[in-house]
């Protein structure tokens, strides 16, 4: 079998750096495309080039929205950051760390019979570092379980 992974120093943020440098440069690319159009369009009122100022505004808004997701992983447990959630889980509470070929972001197996999906750890652009950061989470998980047996979290 491969060698252990060797743990990180705590806290530890896992997040998709590549999507999220992506979505935040193409949100700012998107609003400052349609803020010029809206004011390079002659015959729009202020009340027109207000709305595509706006609209353009609500879509970066979309774009940093779905660049939040991360994992932090600290000594006491994991903060899941999803695109419209937070959960924070104490270590014990996690069973298992899945990355399964073709699964779009990594799964949790929590001890309440749920799967939490973890999107700060995705394999689309970058596949090496989102296995190598399933398998640091999967390690932390494992490590804490042997140290806390029995443990609830608390």
């Amino acid at each position: 079998m491969s060698e252990p992974t060797p743990l990180p120093t705590l806290p530890v943020t896992f997040r998709p750096g590549h999507t999220r440098a992506i979505l935040l440069t193409a949100g700012v690319a998107i609003f400052m495309v349609i803020s010029g159009v809206a004011m390079l369009l002659e015959q729009l009122g202020p009340g027109e080039r207000l709305s595509f100022i706006i609209t353009g505004g609500l879509i970066f808004w979309v774009l940093a929205q779905l660049s939040r997701v991360k994992v932090v992983a600290d000594e006491s447990g994991v903060t899941v950051v999803n695109i419209a959630s937070k959960r924070r889980l104490d270590w014990a509470e996690i069973l298992q760390v899945n990355l399964r070929p073709g699964d779009p972001w990594v799964f949790l197996n929590l001890s309440d019979g749920t799967s939490l999906p973890a999107l700060g750890i995705q394999p689309g652009i970058a596949r090496q570092r989102a296995i190598a950061d399933a398998r640091t989470l999967r390690a932390l998980a494992e490590a804490r379980a042997m140290r806390e047996p029995g443990q609830s979290g608390g």
